[in-house]
């Protein structure tokens, strides 16, 4: 070893990667494709390879002044301008600002005839030409297989694959290359993976009539990158991936207490509510006030000039807003100054990870203080326990990293005990808080009561309490009690010398 004067600064240079303005694509791939190299798209028709590869381009023009060239073998410059209107994509004024040039190399196989020797000379040329005019950084080739699709002689294809993708090295440019999948290989011809610096394999896939696209990183040479599969979504907004939740648990945590919305519920936790950034499960049968406790929970939010996300899975907005009413929670107004926002559909509507992506979608722009999913036990019906598990894990996990307050609802049923039933096991033990409520007859009268199972930080009761409920709302009371403060009162002076 070297003595500490002779020791030399460490030379490591490092290594260059151009942003893929999709979301989360350069999460996974720690900073995007790698600059100056070609990366390769592969997958089966319809699972999003074009609109990827046009999405890196139009991004890379928008968010990072690098004009882009699109040479496609394919559809024709209408077509594709046509095609990604519908994402907010102005392919026409990135035409006109001489930011991107959008080239149609026309191939019919039925018209090519294989004599002497065949090079790509002339693709050069032209591609070059384009390249130059707009000082192009990025560059699309869509789709490979159209370019040799006539060629029988496999030595002189693969000889020319060689030369293009060194071709695009030497130019500089950032280069994405778009190929069919073949049948025993990733793409039809077997080379094009392994001249790649990095290869991306879509995938559209049916599983019990719920169709999901997923993407994984096959290979990319000198960097590391997440090897999952990572589901992603096409929407309005073009393409976003949604990436496995990290194993590290650093997300930051806070101090400040909040409330629950409910000023009965308050004084059954030592420090008058619960932590901020904290998830809260509501189990229970059903006719329990699970609904209920959570508008309290959203209204309350509200009060206080904060955004909330409101999943329902079983009431529409109206229905919702008309129920609450009932009890005396009006969340008209809060809808009307755009705090409150309800996304009601059908769980069956799409998959357990695009009911995510949707989801982390949303955040993103609606960015919500509270985020309440009424019921989570809905999602049973998309999905089996350890699915439903590891996706309320990613869930919980991007809600607690941007510190947002959560309430999951869950439906239980009467005759089944809590460690029974598959929702309440797969998030009880996440959760920071759990309260259980239920319904029971007693005395030929409906009785309700509610229970704090557990809430991590804090101490609270240990008293099961019976409530109504009335057109003001809920009333809490100690079981036997009448519907008053006084039991309430005293539940909560045990706190001050009972231990969590």
């Amino acid at each position: 070893m070297l003595p500490p004067k002779a020791m030399k600064k460490s030379t490591t240079k490092t290594f260059l990667k151009t942003p893929s303005g999709i979301s989360g694509l350069d999460e996974i791939t720690e900073g995007g494709f790698p600059a100056g190299r070609p990366t390769l798209i592969c997958g089966s028709a319809g699972c999003g390879k074009t609109l990827l590869a046009m999405q890196f381009l139009v991004k890379g023009i928008t968010e990072y002044n690098e004009p882009g060239v699109f040479m496609s073998f394919e559809e024709s410059g209408n077509d594709l301008t046509q095609n990604v209107s519908s994402l907010g994509f102005d392919l026409k004024k990135l035409i006109a600002s001489n930011k991107l040039r959008i080239d149609q190399v026309r191939i019919e196989r039925s018209e090519i005839q294989e004599t002497g020797e065949y090079d790509l000379e002339g693709l050069f040329i032209r591609l070059n030409h384009a390249i130059d005019s707009i000082g192009a950084k990025r560059v699309v080739l869509d789709t490979i297989e159209s370019l040799f699709g006539g060629m029988e002689n496999v030595t002189l294809l693969r000889s020319e694959l060689r030369r293009l993708f060194q071709w695009l090295k030497e130019k500089g440019v950032t280069a994405i290359i778009t190929g069919e999948r073949g049948d025993k290989s990733l793409t039809r011809q077997g080379l094009e993976e392994y001249v790649s610096d990095c290869v991306i394999l879509l995938d559209f896939r049916v599983i019990e009539q719920i169709a999901t696209r997923r993407l994984r990183i096959v290979k990319y040479r000198g960097s590391t990158h997440g090897t999952n599969e990572y589901p992603f979504l096409i929407d309005k907004n073009g393409i976003s991936v949604l990436p496995i939740t990290s194993l590290k648990l650093d997300y930051k945590t806070s101090s400040e207490i909040i409330s629950t919305g409910l000023p009965q519920l308050d004084k059954l936790f030592s420090k008058g509510g619960v932590f901020k950034g904290g998830s809260i499960l509501v189990s229970g049968s059903a006719g329990t006030a699970k609904t209920i406790l959570a508008s309290y929970l959203a209204a309350s939010s509200c009060r206080h000039g904060k955004r909330v996300l409101f999943f329902s899975f079983e009431e529409s907005p109206e229905q919702l807003i008309r129920n609450m009413l009932s009890v005396g929670i009006n969340l008209k107004p809060y809808i009307q100054s755009k705090l409150l926002h309800i996304h009601a559909s059908r769980p069956t509507l799409q998959g357990l990870e695009m009911h995510l992506l949707l989801l982390n979608r949303l955040i993103e722009e609606i960015n919500p203080h509270t985020v309440i999913i009424d019921p989570i036990s809905s999602l049973t019906t998309i999905g089996n326990e350890s699915e439903v598990r590891a996706m309320l894990v990613r869930l919980l996990d991007l809600l607690k990293m941007h510190q947002i307050n959560a309430l999951f609802n869950c439906l239980t049923h009467e005759s089944y005990e809590d460690s029974m039933d598959m929702t309440v096991n797969a998030v009880s033990s996440l959760s920071d808080t759990w309260i259980k409520v239920s319904n029971e007859e007693y005395n030929g009268e409906r009785v309700r009561s509610l229970l704090i199972v557990k809430s991590r930080g804090t101490g609270h009761s240990n008293q099961r309490m019976n409530f109504d409920i009335t057109h003001k709302g809920i009333e809490l009371r100690p079981v036997g009690g009448k519907s008053n403060n006084n039991g309430l009162n005293i539940a909560a002076k045990k706190l001050k010398t009972q231990k969590r």
